[in-house]
């Protein structure tokens, strides 16, 4: 469908990549992975015709459509929600419009060309079904749903939403559209974890084409099945998920290796004989000619196994209370006579844990850490902050606020000042900027490499609690791995709001989960809990499952089943828990049920009307024709609402279960 042959760009004097070649087919789902700054975008816009190669071709086949998400903000502006998901597929909407349009004119009975346009609205009509018209809003509302928006968020005009949400749209527009090519850069950076997770399942089994660059492990085993990596010279292409390319870089590498030892032993045998018979008269013509084989020897060259380890050196912290930060039956929201936005917190963090905080986007994040930093006070409960805490924060405006004009090192010795006894350049260097790199302009650095920049700013200054939001955008892989090397080693106390399960799973070891109006801390960290309700984890692209199940069948590290005393106590407790949901829950299930049966036989009354608007003997009576239309747009309405009842009573029923 897709194919590029010897791709080839430069920046002067600047080389990005040479010799890049790519192939999109059906069902082939690409991660692309490399450093920040190696030329991943410019890869992507390359494929989707917004740049032009210095050297090779792109080919696509002719009625090809490519749809192409950027890191950056979209220009999305105009209309609802909704409006603008659904123009996402412009053949359909313009189809929708004008059928509209011909209802309205069929209603007078008496024109001129009432007959020509009722041809017109039957043939439109069978079309509009044949390709699933009817059903397309129903799915633009669930696409939206995955992707975080709530019922009534599909009218809010896209003008008032901020730049990660109009992100979301953009997204939601392509999931709709469904190209035969999806070209993502980092499609996860705006999402939460039950936005990500949902995203996965969609993407697993995509159709089209597909490439996507993102840092994200479990995001790439679960949806690619090849991985491209850029090394900043070329590409290489592995067939299988993240693991498997671990596995098949490591062997290139070692060969690569090899093969560079052997040819460095059969330069030195070669440049011993030249040096013993250099002066040999009988000689002569074999050294001239070993001459020349060396000259056009040309080394091998070998992928760099430099990783960022844990080279960090954090400044020595003062000692806070054990006790952190401590909330009971707490309250949390704005004082203007608004409902709370959380409400019976009950929570304590104490020194030196590492807290995930995950949940989904609008559920009240934001709002917790504003109250855990000392923004916000509580509007119920009791709120207690520990003794000699000092904190640092990162959020992804401090890598926007930063001057261009600076180098790196001064941008960062503008911000941390003089550390006795610790060198800047060599703190630049343990975050990804050694030598030259730390004299680079602010202006010329990519947007991971600004992330990783303010990063260091904030983690440099000996504070012992971090509160970090979303630090992962923008990195590239090695630059998440120093920042989880980092985090591991890090003496104090940890806030960690973020989408990377990979990234949580190998730093916390506890988890506020916010959702349902409340936040819960939970010791450990429990896969299920990355993920939303109801959506199971299930098996990765490649085959193996998510989660720490199959981390632990890899290193033998698996859990040892307890005593047989404990099991059967956790069983009891198990079942003691379920049966009071079940008593508690008992009145809103029997409201559901009954929401659901309506929704059932909204439903089946829209099936109904949708075949009788696709039988030609409909429009024989205009009259009826005008009224069946009108009865499939109520019959319509009707199902949406009865969904949106079932969604707000199984809310209620998670809601009451969470509190027991």
């Amino acid at each position: 469908m897709l194919w590029a042959s010897s791709l080839a760009k430069s920046y002067p004097p600047r080389r990005m990549f040479a010799d890049v070649s790519v192939q999109l087919a059906p069902g082939r789902r690409v991660a692309l992975v490399g450093g920040n700054g190696i030329g991943k975008t410019t890869l992507l816009e390359i494929l989707a015709g917004i740049n032009e190669p210095d050297e090779g071709e792109v080919h696509r086949q002719s009625a090809l459509t490519i749809g192409y998400l950027p890191q950056e903000l979209t220009e999305i502006t105009e209309g609802t929600v909704l409006e603008a998901t659904l123009a996402g597929a412009g053949d359909i909407t313009a189809m929708t419009a004008e059928l509209r349009s011909l209802e309205a004119r069929l209603a007078d009975v008496d024109a001129a060309d009432h007959d020509d346009v009722l041809a017109r609205y039957g043939e439109l009509e069978a079309h509009f079904r044949q390709i699933g018209g009817y059903g397309f809003e129903a799915e633009a509302h669930r696409v939206l749903a995955g992707l975080g928006f709530a019922a009534d968020d599909a009218q809010r005009p896209v003008a008032q939403l901020s730049g990660g949400w109009r992100m979301r749209v953009a997204l939601a527009q392509l999931l709709l559209a469904k190209p035969d090519v999806l070209l993502a850069d980092e499609p996860t950076n705006h999402l939460d974890v039950d936005s990500v997770a949902w995203l996965e399942d969609q993407l697993a089994t995509w159709e089209g084409g597909l490439l996507f660059v993102s840092h994200d492990r479990d995001f790439i085993d679960a949806v690619a099945n090849r991985v491209i990596e850029m090394d900043g010279t070329t590409a290489h292409e592995h067939v299988g998920g993240f693991a498997e390319f671990v596995v098949a870089r490591e062997e290139r590498i070692a060969a690569a290796e090899a093969a560079a030892a052997q040819q460095a032993r059969r330069r030195a045998h070669t440049e011993r004989f030249i040096e013993r018979f250099r002066y040999k008269a009988t000689k002569a013509r074999q050294v001239q000619s070993r001459i020349k084989a060396l000259a056009k020897l040309a080394p091998v060259e070998v992928p760099s196994r430099k990783e960022l380890a844990a080279r960090f050196g954090f400044g020595t912290p003062r000692r806070s209370s054990r006790v952190v930060v401590e909330m009971i039956d707490a309250s949390v929201g704005y004082a203007d006579g608004d409902a709370p936005v959380l409400e019976g917190v009950d929570l304590v963090i104490e020194r030196g844990t590492k807290v995930g905080v995950v949940g989904p986007n609008g559920a009240g994040k934001t709002t917790l850490l504003r109250v855990l930093q000392g923004e916000l006070g509580v509007l119920g409960g009791e709120l207690h902050r520990g003794r000699n805490v000092d904190m640092a924060t990162f959020a992804q405006h401090l890598a926007e606020v930063m001057d261009p004009r600076r180098s790196v090192v001064e941008e960062f010795t503008a911000s941390v000042g003089d550390q006795p006894g610790r060198n800047v350049r060599t703190m630049l260097g343990g975050f990804g900027f050694p030598g030259d790199a730390a004299d680079r302009k602010v202006a010329d650095l990519s947007g991971g490499e600004r992330t990783r920049l303010a990063l260091g700013i904030t983690m440099a200054n000996p504070v012992n609690l971090l509160v970090l939001d979303e630090p992962t955008n923008h990195l590239d892989l090695p630059s998440c791995d120093l920042l989880e090397d980092a985090l591991s080693v890090y003496p104090g106390t940890v806030l960690l709001v973020t989408h990377d399960r990979h990234l949580i799973r190998s730093v916390a070891d506890s988890l506020i989960v916010v959702r349902d109006g409340t936040a819960t801390l939970h010791p450990g960290v429990d896969e299920d809990l990355l993920r939303p309700p109801g959506l199971s984890t299930r098996r990765t692209a490649g085959g193996s499952t998510g989660g720490r199940v199959a981390e632990s069948q890899l290193d033998g590290s698996a859990e040892v089943p307890t005593s047989r005393a404990v099991a059967a106590e956790r069983r009891r407790e198990g079942a003691s828990k379920r049966r009071a949901v079940h008593d508690a829950t008992a009145g809103l299930r029997r409201e559901l049920a009954a929401a659901e049966r309506a929704w059932e036989a909204a439903e089946h009354r829209v099936a109904e009307l949708q075949a009788l608007l696709g039988e030609p003997d409909t429009y024989d009576d205009p009259e009826r024709a005008r009224q069946v239309a009108e009865d499939y747009g109520t019959a319509k309405s009707d199902a949406m609402r009865h969904m949106s009842e079932c969604e707000a009573l199984q809310r209620r029923i998670d809601r009451a279960a969470a509190d027991l």
